[in-house]
C-alpha cells in the first residue's frame, strides 16, 4: 500500500464520489479510479459499491476506513511532534470543549496563552460532555475541558481540576425576588424552570440541586444550549441556574443574575487528557499553563 492510494481511499470514503474527490485533490479522476483499483487488488476484497461515479463503502470497506483514519492520525501526530519538539512555543495546540465555555473561559485562556506564546496556534472542537470524554479516550482528541470532571471510572482518561465555579440563578427583570443580593434555591420552588434537555449533564446537576434544596423543579420549556436558556429567561418564560461562567459580561437583558446562598451548588471545571497517548510538546506546554494559573486542584485518578 503507498501514501498515496490512502489518501485517495479516504477522500472518495468521505465524498462517496469520484469526481467530487478527484477536484479536491486537484488529480484526474482516471487517476484515482486506478489507484483504487490497485488497492482493492492488493487487499483482495471491493472496498465500495459503485454506483457510476458515486460510491458507498462495503462493509469491510468500513472497517478499513476507520483503521486507515486511526493511522492517518498517527502519522500526522507524529509529523507534528517532530515539528513541535524543534519548537514548542510555535506548534498547535488541539483542544475539545463544551460550548458553555465557548463565551469566555476558553477565550481568556487562549488570549494569556498567546500573550506568553505569540506564535502558537490552536485547533478547536465543542462536543457535548460525554463525546468529549469517549474524544479523548478513542483519540479524536489530545485535550478537552470539562465541566464537571468526570469520575475516574475510565482508564482511558486522565485530568486535573482546575477550578470549581458556583452555580447562580438567572431570573426575568420582574421577578419578585430580582432586587434581591442573594436567595436560597428553595425560593424558587414555585417558579417554572427552564432546562437543558434530556442528556445533558447540566440538566441533572440542576435537577439534583432542587432535589437537595427539597423540591422537584416544574419543567416549563427546554432549551437546546446555554444561550437557549437565557433567551427563554429573557422572555419572561421561567427561571434557570446557570454556571457563573456563562454570565460574564454576558447577561441578557430583561434578565438578571442572583447568586445562591447555598455554596455548595457548583461545578467542577478541569481538563482531561489520554492516558494511553503522550500529549504533543505544545499540548504538553498548554496543559502546565493551566496548571500554572489555576493551581491545578487534583488530579482525576486521585479524588
Amino acid at each position: 500500500m503507498e501514501i498515496r492510494q490512502i489518501k485517495y481511499f479516504m477522500e472518495v470514503a468521505k465524498r462517496e464520489h469520484m469526481t467530487d474527490a478527484a477536484v479536491h485533490l486537484h488529480v484526474a479522476q482516471s487517476s484515482i479510479s486506478r489507484q483504487i483499483y490497485n488497492l482493492e487488488n492488493e487487499l483482495g476484497v471491493d472496498l465500495f459499491i459503485r454506483e457510476g461515479r458515486s460510491v458507498k463503502l462495503t462493509p469491510l470497506g468500513e472497517i478499513f476506513f476507520e483503521r486507515m483514519n486511526q493511522a492517518m492520525y498517527l502519522m500526522d501526530e507524529a509529523k507534528r511532534e517532530v515539528q513541535e519538539y524543534l519548537d514548542p512555543k510555535k506548534g498547535t495546540v488541539r483542544i475539545a470543549f463544551p460550548i458553555s465555555m465557548a463565551a469566555h473561559t476558553l477565550p481568556s485562556i487562549i488570549y494569556a496563552f498567546r500573550k506568553r506564546y505569540p506564535e502558537a496556534q490552536f485547533e478547536m472542537s465543542n462536543a457535548l460532555y460525554y463525546d468529549l470524554i469517549d474524544g479523548v479516550a478513542d483519540g479524536n482528541f489530545n485535550l478537552a475541558m470539562i465541566a464537571p470532571m468526570p469520575d475516574k471510572n475510565n482508564e482511558k482518561i486522565n485530568g486535573t481540576t482546575l477550578f470549581t465555579e458556583n452555580i447562580v440563578a438567572l431570573v426575568p427583570l420582574n421577578h419578585p425576588l430580582a432586587k434581591r443580593k442573594s436567595i436560597m434555591l428553595e425560593e424558587l420552588s414555585e417558579d417554572p424552570f427552564v432546562v437543558l434537555p434530556e442528556g445533558f449533564v447540566f440538566r441533572n446537576q440542576v435537577v439534583a440541586a432542587c432535589g437537595k434544596a427539597g423540591f422537584s423543579p416544574k419543567i416549563s420549556f427546554e432549551g437546546k444550549d446555554i444561550d437557549a436558556l437565557k433567551g427563554l429567561v429573557s422572555a419572561g418564560l421561567g427561571v434557570a441556574l446557570m454556571p457563573e461562567m456563562t454570565l460574564v459580561d454576558n447577561t441578557p437583558v430583561s434578565t438578571v443574575m442572583i447568586p445562591l446562598t447555598d455554596r455548595t451548588v457548583t461545578r467542577t471545571v478541569g481538563v482531561i487528557f489520554p492516558t494511553q497517548r503522550k500529549l504533543l510538546p505544545t499540548e504538553e506546554l498548554f496543559y502546565d499553563f493551566l496548571l500554572e494559573i489555576y493551581g491545578g486542584l487534583s488530579a482525576l485518578k486521585n479524588e
